[in-house]
């Protein structure tokens, strides 16, 4: 009897514990084609900054957006064009991959979003423009946010797109509220909230409004009427509002930034997000310092700044060889692109700084 009763009791706190867990995205497998995207300095474009011919993906390529359309996988993906510098001394730019499986890509020759003689110069030239993350407008505008980076400040910047090729840049995101106050802050990690109807993901709004949660050290909000230009949430005292924080002793201790675009569900609002350990007592004992992994939030569906759950542990992290490897020697699965895709979700990431991952999971 009292075996049976353990037995009992063991199969209800399992479904107790499913239960409670059924929020999240999980568990993702990650295939044996990893990594699935790295360096190759075979491609070439001409730089008009430079004003000469560049290797732009011969350093490294990594942390790439995603997106369904007309039946394939894109990945706007980011390339670093020179070795042996520091992190942050390279140029970035943003390329483009096809796919027809989710795995398996094939390169645009050229770069599709880069610094050139324009207007936006002044924010992201020398850097460039750095991790991306899309969502598909109602009417099937793609708008991408991303970060300029002059190696002074990093911006959260906007673009947007028909055909994933040519790109118009809008400039900061934030550039036009509050009269430009928070123009000149560092600003990155644009994770707009998006909803999944008959199997298409396209940004929502919620209350009249687009929302996009975003940030490094701690993750802030923002929301927008067209989701070009973006209104940050503040306290009463001006100060910006911020939806959730780092903890002492868990993976995300040190940072959380988001992640692909957020997801309105049935229980509420998705967040994947980022989380790095930290170095010193703060750390999570688990995980080696300074390690990105990744953990999930979910907020209130009516109200975006309300946290409903939140993962204590993160569900990707740095194991395989190349993700402890390469620009980021501490290890880094940092992912930024989710799509739904033959009945599976596929989620990308980039692995040290230096190539692109992918895990997947199968839709229940």
């Amino acid at each position: 009897m009292k075996k049976i009763f353990i037995l009992l009791f063991s199969i209800v706190t399992q479904s107790l514990q499913a239960q409670q867990n059924d929020w999240t995205l999980a568990p993702f497998t990650k295939p044996k084609e990893n990594p699935i995207l790295s360096a190759d300095s075979s491609y070439e474009f001409f730089c008009p900054m430079k004003n000469t011919s560049v290797k732009w993906q011969k350093a490294d390529v990594f942390n790439p957006a995603a997106i369904v359309r007309n039946g394939k996988v894109y990945l706007l993906f980011r390339a670093e064009d020179t070795p042996g510098t520091n992190i942050g001394f390279r140029t970035s730019r943003i390329g483009l991959a096809v796919s027809t499986d989710g795995i398996h890509f094939k390169r645009q020759k050229t770069p599709v979003l880069f610094p050139t003689k324009d207007e936006f110069a002044k924010y992201d030239n020398p850097g460039g423009c750095e991790d991306p993350r899309i969502v598909e407008r109602p009417d099937g505008t793609y708008v991408v946010a991303y970060t300029a980076w002059n190696r002074d400040v990093a911006r959260l910047c906007i673009a947007s797109s028909k055909d994933l090729v040519h790109w118009k840049k809008h400039g900061p995101a934030f550039g036009k509220a509050y009269d430009g106050k928070f123009v000149n802050i560092w600003s990155k990690s644009g994770s707009i909230v998006t909803q999944m109807k008959n199997g298409k993901i396209t940004a929502v709004k919620i209350k009249g409004k687009y929302w996009m949660y975003w940030g490094e050290k701690g993750v802030n909000l923002a929301t927008s009427d067209d989701l070009i230009n973006w209104t940050p949430l503040v306290e009463n005292d001006g100060s910006l509002k911020y939806a959730i924080n780092i903890r002492a002793g868990k993976f995300d201790s040190d940072l959380t930034e988001p992640g692909p675009p957020a997801l309105l569900t049935k229980q509420g609002i998705l967040l994947l997000y980022n989380g790095k350990n930290a170095l010193g007592e703060n750390t999570d004992k688990n995980l080696p310092a300074e390690t990105y992994s990744g953990g999930q939030v979910l907020f209130d569906a009516n109200d975006p700044t309300k946290v409903l759950k939140r993962s204590d542990n993160y569900f990707i992290k740095p194991d395989l060889p190349h993700e402890m490897r390469g620009q980021y020697k501490a290890g880094t699965t940092f992912i930024e692109g989710l799509v739904y895709f033959h009945k599976k979700w596929f989620l990308y990431y980039g692995t040290a700084d230096s190539m692109v991952g992918v895990a997947v999971k199968d839709a229940l």
